[in-house]
């Protein structure tokens, strides 16, 4: 009986864990979409980006329209480095996320 009672209280913290780790990656996505990517920090680092690589995606040479991390900086949005951001046209950032 002993035994059970310890499984079972192991699969709760488990389940707890599991849902404090979805919520602190849900909240960090959303940071990340509706006040990082809106910011002015992210504006002058894609322009920078951008310019460096002549306003053309890394991958096929066409006209670059949005920039993508090859990295993530998942505590530290924000302070990514410039190397891990590329320029990159819509096609070749949708084949990346796929």
């Amino acid at each position: 009986m002993e035994i059970v009672i310890l499984l079972f209280v192991i699969l709760i913290a488990g389940v707890f864990k599991n849902r404090n780790f979805e919520v602190g990656r849900r909240n960090r996505r959303d940071y990340y979409r509706n006040v990082y990517l809106k910011s002015e920090a992210w504006q002058r680092k894609r322009y920078v980006v951008m310019k460096r690589d002549n306003w053309r995606c890394v991958y096929c040479g066409e006209k670059a329209t949005q920039v993508h991390h090859k990295r993530y900086a998942k505590y530290n949005i924000g302070r990514e480095p410039i190397d891990w951001l590329v320029s990159i046209c819509k096609t070749c950032h949708e084949k990346q996320h796929r």
